[in-house]
């Protein structure tokens, strides 16, 4: 019996999105941004002491591999030829940090998550060297000094992990986040992976500076980072290296964006003003400002949105973050017990119908922007200057319609859900087909107008909608101040 015919669909991407909670390799069609096949595969979070967030570097990098080789295997029985597969794009949690050995490949510690809180003595020390009328931390990074962001972290590793230490005299180790770690590994690791990061990444780091789109020897120095070990900063879409090995060998990977950024990508949020929030393990509203750093007033950061190639403009963003989001869905299925499943949850709502005046606020991990006590979309609006016609969404906690609903009627404008769901993914993809070398894909947002959007419109008036808002930010506020110290902090081995 002769063989089945391998179906032609033209040139194929392929997108890694390693998430915080799970990893996915997609592969998509280049010229209709169909989802042909993937695979995900659930990563463990480890958490040694109270504060303290963990993942297993070797865990996440062997999920990839698993994804990858597991999605090939089911577009073959969809009879689809892989060997279409053109480019690979890397989408990543970001800030989680990781330092591994090159000489050997192997991780001297595990990955310290970006929802970790254990530096923050760290980050009290430090606060104290930054002169009041001068925070050159803030003004060249755009950030502020928080636990959130990878310096500390490595700070923390290089003060406590006495192997580290003695590494760092021998020239053995590099340092990264969760991209660098993913590229250098699958482009070959120690036989001469590249070790790389994108602009977006590298901005989240604290030791970025945004301006000059380089590692700043100042912040590198007050951070005690040696500036040697860190990755090459590279654009968002140009060719870093080719697979090494399994079924995508020699297929070039030529995307790299935090997930934050390939979610505005992903969501075609390419014009100032335009902004998308992402509803994942936290909850991150990100607005385009175009080629110009839009310094905040209110607290909201400012980072390094996308550049598309090496020749192309690099464009900002102000983004608001919310540490925990999808995690309270976690927490309530495995510490509490009330639900087997995040489905659940939507259900329980709508048989509940009103929360009695009942306001959660899930500051397990902090506030983060605006608030920063370790009303977002209305301060975003402010540092703006263009208010919200509406708001495009998009991660896994948008498949609860009500939780859509109750956010178009809080910030009463419609809310916009893409049918496809895997706008991360799309976003890595996209920057990966643009790259110079491949070029497979057109980044016009016509050529996604295939798309389907579900709206949510506002249900209640415009009163009731800030009674609403008004009583959140009064809930927010009575959270603030409960936890004023931290866990004391050791040596490790």
């Amino acid at each position: 019996m002769a063989a089945a015919k391998k179906a032609v669909l033209g040139p194929l991407v392929g997108a890694v999105d390693q998430g915080t909670s799970s990893t996915r390799f997609l592969v998509f069609n280049s010229k209709t941004a169909q989802l042909l096949s993937h695979h995900q595969v659930e990563i463990k979070q480890e958490f040694p002491r109270e504060g303290w967030v963990e993942q297993d570097p070797n865990e996440i990098l062997h999920s990839v591999c698993e994804c990858v080789e597991k999605t090939c295997e089911k577009l073959g029985q969809l009879n689809i030829d892989i060997s279409n597969i053109k480019a690979i794009g890397v989408s990543n949690q970001r800030e989680t940090t990781v330092v591994w050995d090159k000489l050997i490949g192997e991780p001297f510690y595990n990955a310290v998550v970006w929802l970790d809180l254990r530096t923050q003595s760290t980050v009290e020390s430090l606060s104290k060297r930054i002169p009041g009328n001068n925070n050159f931390v803030k003004s060249k990074t755009g950030l502020p000094l928080s636990t959130y962001f990878s310096a500390v972290k490595f700070r923390w590793i290089l003060d406590n992990v006495r192997k580290v230490q003695k590494a760092v005299k021998e020239n053995r180790p590099l340092l990264g986040t969760v991209d660098s770690w993913l590229i250098w590994s699958l482009t070959a690791g120690v036989n001469g992976g590249v070790h790389c990061t994108d602009v977006t990444n590298a901005s989240r780091t604290m030791l970025f500076n945004i301006h000059s789109l380089q590692w700043d020897k100042e912040l590198c120095e007050f951070f005690g980072t040696p500036m040697e070990i860190l990755p090459n900063v590279r654009s968002s879409s140009e060719i870093y290296g080719l697979m090494k090995a399994g079924a995508l060998e020699g297929v070039p990977v030529s995307g790299c964006l935090g997930d934050q950024s390939a979610a505005l990508v992903g969501q075609m949020c390419f014009q100032d003003g335009q902004a998308k929030n992402t509803y994942g393990t936290g909850c991150f509203l990100l607005c385009n400002t175009g080629c110009r750093c839009v310094f905040s007033e209110h607290g909201l950061l400012i980072t390094v949105a996308y550049k598309l190639g090496r020749d192309k403009p690099v464009f900002y963003a102000l983004e608001g973050s919310v540490a925990i989001d999808g995690a309270v869905t976690h927490w309530l299925r495995d510490n509490l017990g009330i639900i087997k499943t995040s489905e659940e949850i939507e259900k329980l709502a709508k048989e509940v119908g009103t929360s009695y005046g009942c306001y959660s606020v899930p500051a397990f991990s902090g506030l983060y922007a605006p608030y920063w006590d370790p009303s977002i979309l209305d301060d975003m609006n402010r540092d703006c200057g263009i208010p919200l016609s509406h708001l495009q969404v998009d991660g896994g906690m948008t498949s609860n319609k009500i939780l859509m609903q109750l956010q178009a009627d809080i910030l009463y404008i419609p809310v916009v859900k893409p049918s496809i769901p895997e706008t991360t993914a799309l976003g890595a993809a996209t920057a990966a087909e643009a790259a110079e070398g491949v070029r497979v894909w057109n980044l016009e947002p016509e050529d996604l107008s295939a798309v389907t959007m579900e709206q949510f419109d506002p249900q209640i008036n415009a009163e009731e909608s800030e009674i609403c808002y008004s009583t959140w930010k009064k809930a927010v506020r009575k959270s603030m101040g409960w936890v004023t110290t931290q866990s004391p902090e050791s040596g490790i081995p």
